[in-house]
């Protein structure tokens, strides 16, 4: 098997309505989602065709999507989900999924809560 690549996406920010108290859910807040594939781009590279390769504007476009669409309560279900989309392209071996939430609802003074997931293609 040839080394794994890696495509890094960091940053995205999306509005979405995730959290356990009712206002997180009525107000909503800005999630940020960072994701690190692992994937061989030998063929890309040697191709230079966007077709080889996963294209990180439709990927940014689905996991938007996803941190849009349905609420859940837990940071760890909406990384999951993403992890599970990233996924469905065969050729991403692994995924790093990282969500932050740093407006979440906590008293005391701090910079950002996040959840990083690390999964892999089943066999």
């Amino acid at each position: 098997m040839d080394f794994l690549d890696e495509i890094v996406l960091t940053g995205l920010t999306v509005f979405g309505y995730h959290g356990v108290f009712d206002f997180e859910r009525r107000d909503g807040q800005e999630f940020t989602i960072d994701l690190k594939l692992g994937l061989p781009l030998k063929d890309a590279a040697a191709s230079d065709d966007v077709a080889d390769t996963v294209h990180y504007g439709e990927l940014a476009d689905k996991v938007a999507a996803i941190v849009a669409g349905e609420p859940v309560n837990l940071i760890e279900t909406l990384a999951q989900r993403i992890a599970d989309a990233v996924l469905e392209d065969e050729r991403v071996k692994t995924v790093t999924v990282t969500v932050h939430k740093p407006h979440a609802p906590i008293e005391q003074t701090f910079a950002d809560v996040a959840v990083s997931i690390h999964r892999m293609q089943k066999a």
